[in-house]
């Protein structure tokens, strides 16, 4: 069982700017991930700010205009930077607001700061402009870049004394990243496609005839685009299910976060799938008033009830 240590007593005034400067950088910069925390009791919702502006900086290295060589040296700056996180070398005074808060959530929560080691891994995949052969090639880079950030997630939601099946708690969470992570790559094919970059599996791109890639806002001549989109938006269906039978395991305000970040998502390949030529022609994306439709539905328990239902049925 992954349990959860809460804080016990205030932060300090610097610990608390801190977490302030992330929760900033949360709400400005995470569309879809913001609805998700703000369900969270405030020092999950801390915790999970710190992370997530861990998270952007090593993003916003690898997505930003500085050269390679730059952008490596600054990638191996940031794990040192992980390290004295991980080694209790931050003090609260110090001028990283980031480094304070993530380091402050570490000691409060079993958050396994490995994972972060795991997301430069990936970002430094995408500078050396790997490409993916098949569907399992393309998994070590979705774990790295996701799966990752699922499993130290749940290290600041934790899981319910006598939850079943907790001992797959980590699994699941990391296959649900896999699932947000190949959303994100079909809703991006063409951006992508403009930077260099491919993510979906060479053998997937040659069966439907795209192996020429993505490069305007209409598919490849000669290419079943539509089918490969559908062929993809299968996979990502069948990951968020296996994914989402973490949902029995965490606490209400956990699972709610959890239900509402993942359904995003999910709405989001419904749009996908209904109209493939759409990723195309610019991005996918909810409305407001949808995504708190979501964020509301994740409060409700509704997601979480329906899963567990359906896992006790094939237990029976």
């Amino acid at each position: 069982m992954i349990g959860t240590v809460e804080p016990q007593a205030s932060a300090s005034a610097p610990v608390l700017a801190a977490y302030s400067y992330c929760e900033t950088v949360t709400g400005q910069q995470a569309r879809n991930f913001a609805y998700g925390i703000r369900l969270l009791p405030t020092p999950k919702r801390r915790a999970m700010s710190a992370l997530y502006a861990f998270s952007r900086r090593v993003d916003d290295i690898g997505d930003g205009p500085l050269p390679d060589d730059v952008k490596v040296s600054r990638l191996e700056d940031t794990r040192a930077l992980l390290t004295r996180i991980r080694e209790g070398g931050i003090d609260e005074d110090d001028t990283d607001p980031v480094a304070v808060a993530l380091s402050h959530a570490a000691t409060r929560f079993p958050i396994p700061l490995g994972g972060l080691d795991e997301l430069i891994d990936g970002v430094q995949m995408d500078l050396r402009g790997e490409t993916y052969e098949t569907w399992d090639d393309l998994k070590v880079y979705c774990r790295c870049v996701a799966g990752a950030i699922g499993r130290l997630s749940l290290g600041v939601f934790g899981t319910e004394p006598g939850a079943r099946g907790v001992e797959r708690a980590s699994e699941y969470a990391d296959t649900l990243g896999l699932a947000l992570q190949l959303t994100n790559i079909l809703r991006d094919v063409r951006e992508d496609a403009e930077n260099g970059r491919t993510y979906l599996p060479a053998d997937d791109l040659a069966k439907f005839g795209c192996s020429y890639g993505f490069a305007g806002p209409t598919p490849p001549q000669g290419s079943d685009f539509a089918g490969l989109v559908h062929f993809e938006v299968r996979r990502a269906r069948a990951l968020f299910a296996e994914g989402y039978r973490l949902l029995p395991m965490l606490d209400r305000r956990s699972g709610a976060c959890v239900a509402a970040m993942a359904g995003i998502y999910r709405r989001l390949l419904d749009r996908i799938e209904r109209d493939p030529e759409a990723v195309l022609r610019g991005r996918v994306s909810l409305p407001g008033r949808e995504k708190a439709y979501v964020a509301v539905r994740g409060l409700s328990g509704l997601d979480t009830r329906h899963v567990a239902r359906r896992t006790v049925g094939r237990r029976a």
